[in-house]
């Protein structure tokens, strides 16, 4: 009863939605240059707008009033009824739908962390609402899902039955089960990772700005709501802490079909750090110093993602440290700095786990096949970040500019002469794998979908920069909740102090066409490009007719060398088979 009472006096507190509301232009405009070089940039402005309103078009149960997105509708409004709860609500994880707790707690935490670094980009964009409203929606559903202090529900549905059904929002399977950890199943990742989630929104409801050079906090504060948050954080980080350290899919397996987690030091980590900022607690900080050395945390070179959380780690700890200088938290700064820039020197000087693409994409064998967008888009959130407080000149310069490098091939500066965030141009994908929005029971057709999924990031192309936007494709063409969370940061931070387009508004209509390669990806879907990279259409018109002067130099070379050599050949036609010797 608790719940719904503060759910209820919440939501009143909610920032007022804009009217009319911010719906995103055609595709089209988004090859027109911005008329001048001001702050904020109007396009920057639009994308950050498109890229929350894809978090409209994931949602789930009964929409709002306020609802943007014509074409969905009411869905799953009866989950939770086989446990005798409402779980209806929140976000479809991805292409499908299934809810998931594991990766929608880390969206979230990705979220208001860059919301509260870099939240007067939303301010200026005129965002901050829809940024509110996209935010209680999912904490909200987490509110409810965390239906009592041991208990958390992790998954609704079945991912093997959701994953056999291709169509709209009116005929999802069911049923739809409820899967919960709890004291005698526990899931500590689970657990540590969605009190994290509350922990960071906590702050940013709460305004618990890091300081200067970072913008501060998006002007969303809510002191009642902040307080809510809190108390859910330090409930599941005392759930997740006190009970035995459990992989959350050893207790719920189902949840291992979609997201199995690694490790969960990690999350405990994150969320004692995160919870040490909310409450000023020297405990708790000595408590993530604590699980750091257990977990043997230090020296990772990997991915930072939904499932692995490191490399946050000692950057969020060096913010901390770095706003309080005087306290207990500030004590080790030098140590985080320290680990935070070998983490990011591996991935900028090279020495870590990723290396670039020829086409430039910072690239890790086993994650980026998958979505290689994400990862990258997430490794420049960090660098974006750390390079305000990073310890030399040339390291934040390095820093920052290779983030940029990342974020300009994703927005289009790349062979393929494509936007991998879906209707920002005519040359973004026309096909992103999304039951939602494909239109029909048949995942090849329409072609391209129904609906335009605005501002869905997909998981990009394959190890040869090349992307075929096929929609049965999930790993290039799926879209996720996860995938646009670093995109919202960097696009903020952009909105604050770039007067120059994104990248895409210079590709003009058939850029991507020019370019589109044959034959097909290299991914766990299709492996007939697995061989090696093919040749562009552009690229292979431009061989053929290289070929044909050069073949056309070498004839000419010869014919003169043997006029010269062998004089008693002039005049000769060569046929097959003729034996010049």
């Amino acid at each position: 009863m608790w719940t719904l009472l503060v759910l209820a006096s919440t939501a009143l507190a909610q920032v007022p939605l804009p009217q009319p509301p911010f719906l995103p232009p055609n595709a089209s405009s988004g090859a027109t240059p911005s008329s001048s070089a001001s702050v904020p940039n109007q396009q920057w402005t639009t994308l950050l707008g498109e890229l929350l309103y894809f978090y409209d078009e994931q949602r789930s149960g009964t929409l709002p009033a306020s609802n943007r997105v014509s074409w969905r509708n009411n869905s799953a409004v009866n989950d939770g009824s086989d446990v005798h709860l409402d779980l209806s609500g929140g976000f479809y994880d991805a292409g499908d739908y299934i809810k998931c707790t594991f990766p929608l707690s880390f969206t979230v935490m990705s979220i208001c962390w860059g919301a509260t670094d870099f939240g007067k980009g939303y301010d200026l964009a005129n965002q901050t609402p829809y940024l509110d409203d996209t935010l209680r929606w999912a904490l909200d559903w987490l509110i409810k899902a965390h239906s009592a202090n041991n208990t958390l529900y992790v998954q609704i549905a079945d991912a093997n039955l959701d994953n056999a059904y291709w169509g709209g929002d009116q005929n999802i399977p069911q049923p739809r089960p409820s899967y919960q950890i709890n004291a005698t199943n526990p899931g500590t990742d689970a657990a540590a990772g969605t009190a994290a989630a509350f922990a960071a929104c906590s702050n940013l409801y709460a305004n618990r700005l890091f300081g200067s050079p970072f913008s501060g906090p998006a002007t969303l504060q809510n002191a009642t709501y902040a307080a809510t948050l809190l108390q859910h954080a330090q409930q599941l980080y005392s759930f997740a802490s006190s009970t035995p350290p459990t992989l959350y899919q050893n207790s719920v397996p189902q949840a291992g079909e979609a997201y199995a987690s690694s490790g969960y030091g990690d999350e405990l980590t994150l969320a004692a750090l995160f919870l040490a900022w909310a409450t000023n607690s020297t405990q708790a900080y000595n408590q993530a110093q604590s699980y750091w050395n257990q977990y043997s945390l230090a020296g990772y070179n990997g991915v930072f993602n939904w499932d692995t959380k490191t490399p946050a780690i000692p950057i969020l700890a060096a913010q901390i440290a770095n706003a309080s200088p005087t306290t207990a938290l500030g004590a080790n700064l030098s140590a985080w700095q320290t680990e935070a820039e070998r983490y990011l020197d591996g991935i900028v000087y090279g020495g870590g786990n990723g290396y670039l693409t020829r086409g430039g994409l910072l690239w890790y064998d086993g994650d980026s096949d998958d979505a290689s967008a994400n990862p990258a888009l997430n490794a420049a959130m960090l660098l974006e970040r750390y390079s305000h407080i990073a310890s030399t000149p040339s390291r934040q310069s390095d820093y920052a500019s290779f983030a940029h490098a990342q974020v300009d091939y994703v927005l289009g500066n790349n062979p393929m002469s494509a936007p991998y965030v879906v209707g920002t141009n005519p040359n973004a994908p026309q096909n992103p794998h999304s039951a939602l929005a494909g239109g029909s029971t048949n995942i090849t057709d329409p072609a391209p979908e129904a609906y335009v999924l605005y501002g869905g990031v997909v998981g990009g192309p394959d190890k040869y920069d090349r992307y075929f936007d096929l929609r049965p494709d999930w790993p290039e063409a799926e879209v996720a909740l996860d995938y646009n969370a670093p995109m919202l940061t960097l696009a903020a931070m952009h909105v604050l102090n770039d007067t120059s387009d994104p990248f895409y508004t210079g590709l003009g209509p058939g850029a991507y066409d020019a370019r589109k390669p044959s034959g097909e990806p290299c991914d766990a879907v299709y492996d007939g490009g697995c061989g090696g990279p093919l040749f562009f259409k552009g690229a292979s018109i431009a061989m053929g007719v290289i070929l044909g002067l050069v073949g056309a130099l070498i004839g000419g070379l010869l014919a003169w060398w043997g006029w010269l050599v062998w004089p008693s050949r002039r005049g000769y036609r060569f046929g097959p088979g003729v034996d010049l010797y």
